[in-house]
């Protein structure tokens, strides 16, 4: 060590001018062969009349062959080699500086300007770590929390090995729910006679449509100030379903838990006579609401007609409130609602629980499942108004199904082909499942994953089924089916997807058959406790699985497939197996229900982050 800082020592400075001494202080010299040497004390000199003395000044060009500090193995051929060792480097820059530093003190031509120089270098240095240190810990503390530059998502690099079952665990510690009633609140709402009037509404459509209008129709009665009268599941075209909320949903849960928001009558009010007014009266209906009105519209426009008729109705109202023009606390309200209100009945969630546990079991053995909502069915494809692989026949059938159900939209045909190009190419039409299997299996998921298939009658049968099934043959059971063909009996093998009806026998379905909203409330739920859950088109259903999956904690992936980027890669006949594997990995990294702020690219049903959400 002495050895090391002797060498560091270099005197070769043109600022000195006086000779000057340094004793180094003595050590214990160890010699090649272990014995000690006599302490002895190394004296330097520098003697600046003489430029060569300054040249010589150095310990190891000065005495090279007697001097004690050079060991008996320090040869001639060392000069080959760099002086410096990588102990002596790393040493050099803190050896200069106390070197810097002594002779500032002591040389009288050391001007002040040097001084002001190497004292604004040291704050700026001191300056710059302080910068670096609040960085690193604002890094440290900051949650976990991705950022939306246009069309690319950037998300926080991690550690973890990326898991095809789950997101990584550091981007779940980050967020908790903050939506839920506040216990031991004061509540101020006023006496049901003592509020603005009485709000009646509609909630039209399937059962997720008329999930989101309830938690409307409670964020607009706060707003207002207004007492809400139990909503009406309203008989919808396509469902030709007469449930009644309280088929579905438990009330007394719905009300009590919501008893410090909104005032909530199960009933229309006694004094009111003619309650058949509310369903046909337009003087007691209010129809001029915008889609995704803000609260100011319902201020102004509507709460003075509440306040003058004491009861009116709203209709329609699907999608009647906005997101982010509305304050805070209602969008947190809408999220209490969805979140912890509306709880199914008890036997619907028994039902769900028991087939969620067969779905996990059907090898024998507890396996993680994967729910597939595949959204192909024949009205789906024939409102997109995408072009699909198909026959002539099949594509001439659609047409005519298509100018039946949407003749204004269809008018002569002649404009549909252009247009289902253009609807590809955003990525606005609904995913095949041949396309669905190719995607799923270069995320890598092996032909062994257990699928759950949330899905109406798939358009195309069989025959569309057929790579879906092939990739992933525990998708569902292959059948026999005996047919007499040209009389004789023969086996053919229908292939029936892993649904609700497959695990469960008739018996056990048959009380949940007398409402078609039970079946699909059974879905739902079967698909938000999946593992992974897979979404092929949008819609309520599939946006109020991601939001809720999101909501619990984000640790439950929810894929969300890139329409757009897979229809250029299908489209490219020029692209190997290995450059789409590669293009769909690392475009679905962010694309499975990570922390992502909320406005404005979602909507509250789909991510609640923003206003329903806290940092944990």
């Amino acid at each position: 060590t002495f050895f090391d800082d002797a060498r560091q020592f270099d005197l070769n400075t043109s600022h000195v001018d006086s000779e000057r001494t340094f004793f180094i202080p003595s050590r214990v010299l160890t010699t090649t062969n272990g014995s000690s040497r006599k302490p002895v004390m190394v004296e330097l000199r520098h003697p600046s009349s003489s430029l060569g003395s300054r040249v010589a000044s150095s310990p190891i060009k000065r005495d090279e062959d007697t001097s004690p500090l050079i060991h008996d193995h320090f040869s001639q051929h060392d000069e080959d080699h760099p002086r410096h060792s990588s102990r002596d480097r790393e040493r050099s820059f803190w050896w200069q500086t106390y070197s810097f530093s002594s002779f500032s003190k002591d040389d009288p031509r050391f001007s002040q300007r040097g001084s002001r120089i190497s004292l604004f270098l040291l704050l700026f240095v001191a300056i710059a770590g302080l910068i670096s240190i609040f960085s690193i810990l604002h890094r440290l503390n900051s949650p976990y929390l991705c950022i939306k530059d246009g069309i690319v998502l950037h998300c926080p690099r991690v550690k973890e090995k990326p898991s095809l079952w789950e997101n990584p665990f550091s981007a779940t510690t980050s967020w908790k729910p903050c939506a839920e009633r506040r216990e031991g609140g004061i509540s101020d709402l006023p006496p049901e006679n003592e509020t603005s009037g009485y709000l009646f509404i509609h909630a039209e459509g399937g059962l997720n449509q008329q999930r989101i209008a309830i938690c409307n129709a409670v964020a607009v009665a706060k707003i207002m100030n207004a007492t809400l009268i139990l909503p009406v599941l309203k008989q919808d075209q396509i469902w030709k379903d007469q449930t009644k909320f309280e088929d579905i949903f438990d009330v007394d849960h719905f009300i009590n838990y919501l008893k410090d928001d909104v005032r909530i009558v199960r009933d229309i009010p006694e004094w009111f006579t003619d309650k058949s007014e509310l369903f046909t009266s337009i003087r007691r209906t209010v129809k001029n609401i915008p889609k995704y009105a803000p609260a100011q519209f319902y201020i102004d426009n509507v709460l003075p007609r509440i306040k003058e008729k004491k009861i009116m109705s709203l209709k329609p109202f699907v999608d009647r409130l906005g997101y982010d023009n509305v304050p805070p606390e209602i969008n947190r309200l809408r999220c209490r609602v969805n979140y912890h209100a509306l709880k199914f009945l008890p036997e619907i969630e028994q039902m769900s629980d028991l087939l969620v546990s067969r779905m996990r079991n059907r090898t024998g053995s507890p396996n993680p499942y994967m729910a597939l909502h595949l959204r192909f069915e024949k009205g789906m494809v024939g409102l997109s108004f995408c072009d699909f692989v198909g026959t002539r026949e099949e594509k001439a059938r659609m047409a005519e199904y298509r100018q039946k159900e949407w003749p204004r939209r269809y008018k002569n045909g002649t404009h549909l082909w252009q247009l289902a190009l253009q609807k590809r190419k955003e990525g606005r039409c609904p995913l095949e499942p041949g396309e669905v299997a190719v995607i799923l299996r270069a995320m890598g998921y092996p032909k062994e994953t257990q699928i759950y298939v949330a899905s109406g009658q798939v358009y195309g049968g069989q025959n569309r089924m057929a790579p879906l099934r092939n990739m992933f043959p525990n998708l569902g059971f292959t059948l026999p089916i005996p047919l007499l063909i040209y009389g004789s009996i023969k086996a053919v093998f229908l292939f029936r997807p892993v649904t609700k009806e497959e695990l469960a026998s008739k018996e056990e379905l048959a009380a949940f058959r007398k409402h078609v909203t039970s079946l699909a409330a059974l879905d739902f739920l079967v698909c938000l406790k999946s593992d992974v859950f897979v979404m092929t088109h949008g819609g309520n259903f599939a946006k109020l699985i991601i939001g809720a999956r999101r909501y619990v904690g984000h640790r439950q992936k929810s894929i969300k497939p890139d329409k757009g980027l897979m229809s250029k890669s299908f489209g490219d006949p020029y692209m190997g197996w290995a450059n789409f594997v590669e293009d769909v990995v690392i475009t679905h990294q962010t694309r499975t229900g990570l922390p992502e702020e909320t406005f404005p690219n979602y909507d509250l049903w789909e991510n609640p982050l923003t206003p329903c959400m806290c940092k944990a």
